[in-house]
């Protein structure tokens, strides 16, 4: 994202601080807004009003689509996939699937050039250029490319 605030946690810029404070609670699980019916807590206060029409009865203009349910948890912090090894929750149920892979020590995904294996798919793929020349992450300011995205990252800080 552009602007000059960046998340510490993830890297996302806002262009607003508000939008950047907002946005933390995603990673810090704050919920500043309380329902005062039941008191159940919210990280943004528009999440709260829409909760308030369980009470009020008001229904919504606009019919909610079910595949926007796991991109609306990331909004209203809801998290209803439990490890019943140690209690961390999930706003979807793929997250908790690799979650268990700490538990287990499963680690499915190798590398077929040196047989280093992974939990996830996207670390497998990420491992897999370290055995190429390839170099697929341009710096936007000058000529030199990077093998992923993290040392691309801290080049360009060196702007």
């Amino acid at each position: 994202g552009a602007g000059p605030f960046r998340c510490a946690q993830c890297g996302k810029g806002f262009r607003q601080k508000q939008s950047l404070i907002t946005h933390e609670r995603i990673h810090t699980g704050e919920k500043p807004y309380r329902c005062g019916d039941c008191g159940k807590s919210f990280s943004q206060r528009p999440n709260l009003l829409t909760h308030r029409r369980v009470h009020t009865g008001e229904r919504p203009f606009v019919r909610q689509k079910p595949n926007l349910s796991p991109h609306r948890r990331i909004h209203t912090g809801e998290r209803p996939f439990t490890c019943f090894l140690c209690g961390r929750s999930f706003n979807q149920k793929t997250n908790l699937v690799t979650h268990y892979r700490v538990h287990t020590g499963e680690r499915p995904f190798a590398c077929t050039q040196c047989g280093k294996r992974f939990t996830q798919k996207t670390n497998l793929v990420t491992h897999q250029s370290t055995h190429t020349d390839l170099r697929p992450y341009p710096c936007g300011q000058c000529q030199k490319c990077f093998k992923d995205k993290v040392s691309l990252k801290a080049h360009q800080k060196t702007h």
